[in-house]
């Protein structure tokens, strides 16, 4: 079984094409600046040289044809034939309260993902488009939605519902979702592997630190807290998100700015975070830089952003009663072992000792960098959201 899986945003359209025989990635790539001048695409084979080019693509049908046209290319293509692809699975962003897995997609589901346009509208809009393109362009093959949010959706009533009055849920469906859930899913998996034990025996802590960031607690394979909320705004320091703010700070600043909605929106998702304390970017590696040169605004947000994760690693141990391993994952969790050692810092008491020599060794693996008499391991799980859903897709599929 060969699976597509598409990863639509606004401007862009990611993608991997899998042969789930062996669970073997074929290519991947990306289609960029879709609707501009400067748009390209970047296609490469597995084990191949990367292949470059600048396109004229003005719309999502178009971005796919051309991921299309790029897997059946003469030169440097993969399959004969698009009839070779089994199926395609989509990241959908929001999947609201309706869906706690993932789902072949029929006119229903459609609707439903349009339906939840309100709670993603900058992401459920492109993710449906590129459902759309699909239709149009592999008509007849099957495709699977894949939501961040379904995860989530096993976290009881007490720990996502907002202290709000009741009706506003009722009416409005305001309470936390969630995000990050292929992701987390998919390292919870991996640990319980690595760890030697059932997943159903564990309780884990899972940490994705990127650019956006969440932090889950899951227990017996689980979701039964994570740190975002309504909206990926909540929880973490981010790389342009504030995280959590006394909410009262929103009605103040329009008081004695007043500043406007859209304005407030995006100081807290694009002014903030560590580009809004440090003053210099959004990018973890520049700001550590920053810091070991001296700027002391960039030592400041980083010992924010780490202090912020801590405080969500020792307060679910408390949701836990406990935990098996802590697990650092993408792009920061994976490759920062300064964020992963502030952030276990003085959590000894906890039962979380890191080991300095193991936590500093440069590595691409799946690996433990706790002390060997740390209560609660440490653990370095690399994610991998496009194999997640290829393999969601795979199960939706043979299900049905």
């Amino acid at each position: 079984m060969k699976v597509l899986v598409l990863n639509c945003g606004s401007s862009s359209v990611k993608y991997t094409f899998f042969d789930m025989d062996g669970e073997k990635r074929l290519a991947f790539g990306i289609v960029e600046c879709i609707g501009l001048p400067e748009a390209y695409y970047k296609h490469q084979v597995a084990g191949e040289e990367e292949v470059k080019e600048a396109c004229k693509v003005s719309n999502h049908v178009e971005a796919v044809d051309i991921i299309l046209q790029n897997l059946i290319n003469r030169d440097h293509g993969i399959i004969q034939d698009i009839h070779e692809i089994s199926a395609v699975g989509h990241r959908i962003v929001h999947g609201g309260e309706k869906f706690s897995k993932s789902v072949l997609i029929t006119d229903e589901v459609m609707q439903d993902i349009k339906n939840c346009f309100v709670l993603a509208p900058l992401h459920n809009p492109h993710n449906y488009v590129g459902i759309e393109a699909c239709v149009k362009l592999l008509p007849g093959v099957p495709e699977i939605a894949v939501f961040d949010t379904a995860f989530h959706q096993t976290i009881p009533q007490f720990a996502h519902l907002y202290a709000l009055p009741y009706s506003l849920y009722q009416k409005y469906n305001i309470r936390k979702y969630g995000f990050h859930g292929t992701s987390h899913k998919y390292v919870a998996q991996r640990a319980a592997e690595f760890l030697g034990k059932p997943l159903e025996e564990l309780k884990l802590i899972t940490c994705h630190l990127g650019n956006g960031c969440s932090i889950t607690a899951i227990n017996k394979g689980v979701s039964v807290e994570t740190s975002m909320g309504f909206t990926p705004l909540e929880g973490l320091v981010m790389g342009t998100r504030c995280g959590d703010i006394d909410p009262y700070i929103l009605i103040h600043l329009q008081n004695i700015e007043k500043i406007s909605l859209d304005d407030l929106n995006t100081l807290l998702n694009k002014k903030s975070g560590l580009l809004g304390i440090s003053g210099l970017t959004s990018d973890m590696r520049t700001i550590l830089k920053a810091m070991s040169s001296g700027s002391e605004k960039a030592k400041l947000a980083i010992d924010v952003y780490c202090y912020r994760v801590k405080k969500y690693i020792a307060s679910y141990l408390g949701v836990l009663n406990g935990a098996d391993a802590v697990i650092f994952t993408a792009g920061v969790g994976e490759n920062s072992p300064t964020i992963r050692e502030r952030c276990c810092q003085e959590l000894s008491g906890l039962g979380i000792s890191v080991d300095s020599a193991l936590n500093s060794n440069i590595a691409t693996n799946e690996r433990q960098i706790s002390e060997a008499s740390s209560k609660v391991k440490v653990l370095v799980i690399p994610t991998n959201e496009e194999l997640m859903i290829a393999r969601e897709s795979s199960r939706v599929l043979t299900n049905n």
